[in-house]
């Protein structure tokens, strides 16, 4: 009797998950970001619930958990149900984060699984016009020249743009000074100034000041020049091994049901490969990917390490 009624109960329980899976989704689901409303992560996620409504008639609502480089989105969403309707923009400078931050409570890799890779996002090193340096060739020559004497801003140590300092100097075998601030505005002003020579921003953040001649720009962090900027050089033309990038991806609470996950990421490939929403994403300076899952889980695995490695380089913090 006792193993009828187990086969009964597992019986129902398939069909009642099998049930929610066809009819996926079927109440609004929440996309949690690590940033504030006006972000790139913001405005990405923005355009995606746009287009993820007209597919399931659903609303998406971006839920903006700033703070702590975006540990504090990553506590929340797990404090959430697995069970689809919670998901999060995990980025590059979360990924960042848990590599230099001690004492983090989850882990990114056990706690998370992966739904899909969107894009990625260059960074362009740029430099106040004083600067004796019309070129990287020319900028690399003068940091030799005055080891220490060029300062490069960023939004905060340990941060993206303070790693894309910390590669160049290491594959040039060169020395300029770090100045974190708490932010990229406050760096480009600063740029601006003069208060540092240089500092390292998301192309859309800094194209405005490259155009109207207030900053100039040296080089893009990406292995190929940036859609956006593409008169000017990657970094990787001059410097051999060079790539760094921003990137956004959506993942879910592991436990959320596989064929929940599978539906999710189908539908996420699907939207960045459509011309009107991809010309969207490549507005906001993203190179659309649109990865799988499993695409997503080894590319999250390369980035780990090549993170880890540039965190320690850094000398900040690193969580043992």
């Amino acid at each position: 009797m006792h193993m009828v009624l187990a086969a009964v109960v597992g019986t129902l329980l398939a069909a009642t998950a099998h049930a929610a899976e066809t009819t996926y989704p079927d109440k609004p689901i929440r996309l949690v970001i690590g940033s504030a409303a006006g972000s790139g992560p913001d405005l990405i996620s923005r355009v995606l619930a746009e287009r993820l409504f007209k597919s399931w008639g659903q609303r998406v609502i971006v839920d903006s958990r700033p703070g702590a480089a975006g540990i504090l989105s990553a506590e929340f969403t797990l404090r959430a149900p697995a069970d689809g309707y919670t998901w999060m923009m995990l980025t590059s400078q979360l990924l960042v984060a848990t590599a230099v931050f001690p004492n983090v409570k989850f882990n990114l890799e056990k706690d998370f699984a992966s739904v899909s890779l969107i894009g990625t996002v260059p960074f362009v090193l740029v430099a106040n016009p004083q600067v004796p340096a019309q070129t990287l060739q020319e900028l690399i020559a003068l940091a030799k020249k005055s080891p220490g004497a060029l300062r490069y801003g960023s939004a905060g140590s340990g941060s993206s743009e303070h790693l894309c300092g910390v590669m160049l100097t290491s594959l040039t075998g060169t020395e300029m000074l770090h100045v974190p601030y708490k932010g990229v505005p406050q760096a480009i002003t600063d740029t601006i100034a003069k208060e540092v020579e240089l500092t390292y921003a998301v192309v859309t953040a800094v194209q405005p000041m490259i155009q109207a001649g207030r900053v100039r720009a040296l080089g893009v962090t990406s292995r190929n020049r940036a859609a956006l900027l593409p008169t000017v050089p990657s970094i990787a033309e001059v410097v051999p091994g060079y790539e760094m990038f921003g990137w956004y991806s959506i993942v879910a609470p592991t436990g959320t049901p596989p064929a929940i996950l599978a539906k999710i990421s189908a539908e996420l490939v699907k939207a960045v490969k459509e011309p009107e929403f991809g010309d969207q994403l490549k507005n906001l300076g993203i190179d659309i990917v649109g990865g799988t899952r499993e695409e997503l889980d080894a590319f999250r695995r390369t980035q780990t390490r090549q993170i880890s490695e540039l965190a320690k380089t850094s000398g900040v913090d690193v969580k043992q």
